[in-house]
């Protein structure tokens, strides 16, 4: 059985969601005996054709503007459409050309990701190419797959008389085996539990203005650390650098993971301020790593932390949460780390996760189209 995963900038993941699983997946199911490929974005670095057991291609990338993340998902299947028994991609902005590889008569599967006509950053043009395409999401592939029972729910509502039936996937954080040492720290001078942590793309629908703000407000003496490229001078990073303040620190990217996990571990709190997403990695890593977590109020970030995070729903809510983690004794740190680690280990577990993908692969297509030759895919 061949598969492909496609639809993300390729691995090993250095950060971000879709990098993340695809790479945690991949490597799962080919040690469960599945020839795997995943498509990358080529680079003029060298590039390895394998990693962990998994096969790796690599598609050239032209920059397109708005359009070269889509033209990017259009080579890759037009490269697959021959070559693979499955093909998974992961996102649906490019939906409309998914029927292409059932045309030679391979499945494919679509991740719906979150709800990406929803994200603040889309333009009038863009949420409406997002509407279209989440429609065309419910004819073009065999199989949709949800993270997250708000994407299903969503789904559902949004296109009663779709064709699919979706299979809800959970996503799962990769489990510490031991607590990182405080010395990876050193280069930013910072000391166990006496930071906050944000880690996200600094973009509007994940709330970093109003996680600044809001711990500007609160007079805390610890330091707010953020992880993310602020190099890349958008309009909304140029707003969140004129928040002067000697504790908020722009740390840039950090792709060594060993390193952001030290920084996970040892924080005081993480903010997750995500708000258009299904089950976001990032959070399940923090809960994973026992992080007490403050996230922004919606459905998603409550059906994976549950009653263990405390939640904002802007600005003016997070000095009083602040305030109040600051008042934790060493003994309410230590069981809100530990419901968190075990809410984790009993709901998003790869093995898990891992057979449930197996099952999947062994089964049958839910329906079949009519090639151009007249058979049926």
């Amino acid at each position: 059985m061949k598969v492909a995963i496609l639809g993300t900038r390729g691995i090993p993941a250095k950060y971000g969601g879709f990098e993340t699983f695809a790479e945690e997946l991949a490597v799962r199911l080919a040690q469960q005996g599945i020839d795997v490929t995943v498509y990358c974005k080529a680079d003029n670095n060298q590039q390895p054709n394998t990693y962990k057991g998994v096969h790796l291609v690599y598609i050239p990338s032209f920059h397109l503007g708005p359009l070269t993340t889509i033209w990017f998902d259009f080579l890759c299947l037009w490269h697959a459409r021959n070559r693979f028994d499955i093909v998974y991609m992961l996102g649906y902005g490019a939906s409309i050309v998914c029927f292409i590889p059932r045309l030679w008569g391979n499945r494919v599967w679509l991740n719906m990701d979150g709800i990406e006509w929803a994200r603040s950053k889309c333009g009038a043009f863009a949420k409406l190419w997002f509407k279209c395409m989440e429609t065309a999401a419910m004819y073009m592939p065999n199989q949709l797959i949800a993270d997250a029972d708000g994407i299903k729910e969503h789904l559902q509502l949004r296109h009663k008389h779709m064709r699919h039936h979706v299979q809800l996937f959970h996503t799962a954080p990769v489990c510490l085996k031991f607590l990182p040492l405080l010395i990876l720290l050193q280069e930013w001078k910072l000391y166990a539990k006496a930071y906050y942590l944000v880690v996200c793309r600094l973009e509007p629908e994940n709330s970093v203005l109003e996680v600044i703000e809001g711990f500007i407000a609160s007079g805390s003496s610890y330091p707010l650390v953020i992880v993310g490229d602020h190099t890349t001078r958008t309009p909304y990073v140029e707003c969140l650098l004129r928040l002067k303040d000697d504790r908020i620190r722009f740390i840039g990217t950090v792709y060594d993971k060993l390193k952001l996990q030290a920084l996970r571990s040892h924080s005081l709190a993480y903010f997750h301020g995500h708000t258009a997403g299904g089950t976001n990695p990032s959070l399940l890593e923090a809960l994973g790593c026992g992080n007490i977590v403050i996230a922004h109020d919606n459905r998603f970030n409550r059906e994976v932390a549950g009653d263990i995070a405390l939640y904002f729903t802007g600005s003016h809510d997070i000095p009083v949460l602040i305030k109040r983690i600051e008042l934790y004794s060493s003994h309410e740190q230590e069981d809100i780390s530990d419901k968190a680690k075990r809410r984790v280990q009993s709901k998003y577990n790869w093995d898990d996760i891992t057979a449930k993908y197996m099952r999947l692969i062994a089964d049958k297509p839910n329906f079949s189209i009519p090639d151009y030759t007249g058979n049926k895919k």
